[in-house]
């Protein structure tokens, strides 16, 4: 039986992966969008989007327009490595499950 392969415990929790997987559809999203599309607190989202960032999986942007502050957040390509990772290991794990 081979190794079953790790799940990268940064992008495995939920709401991180739904992060990562509607930015990496995205040249770029605003925080408001994210917390829409997530329907998350505003707390909870900035706390996962600050262990992506940690990780070097997102990258973030602060700016004003028209006075407002606006983040825009980006995919970084080693974090868009680590969801390609993540799908593919996901796939091996599952791979005999499906087969049945």
């Amino acid at each position: 039986m081979p190794d079953l392969p790790a799940l990268n415990p940064v992008v495995h929790g939920r709401l991180r992966l739904a992060l990562l997987s509607l930015l990496s559809g995205v040249e770029e999203a605003e925080f408001t969008w994210l917390r829409a599309k997530t329907e998350a607190t505003d707390g909870n989202l900035g706390a996962q989007l600050l262990k992506l960032e940690e990780a070097g999986y997102v990258a973030v942007e602060k700016k004003f327009v028209l006075r407002k502050p606006q983040t825009l957040y980006r995919i970084t390509e080693t974090g868009r490595q680590a969801l390609i990772e993540y799908v593919q290991a996901l796939k091996q794990l599952l791979g005999p499950a499906m087969d049945a």
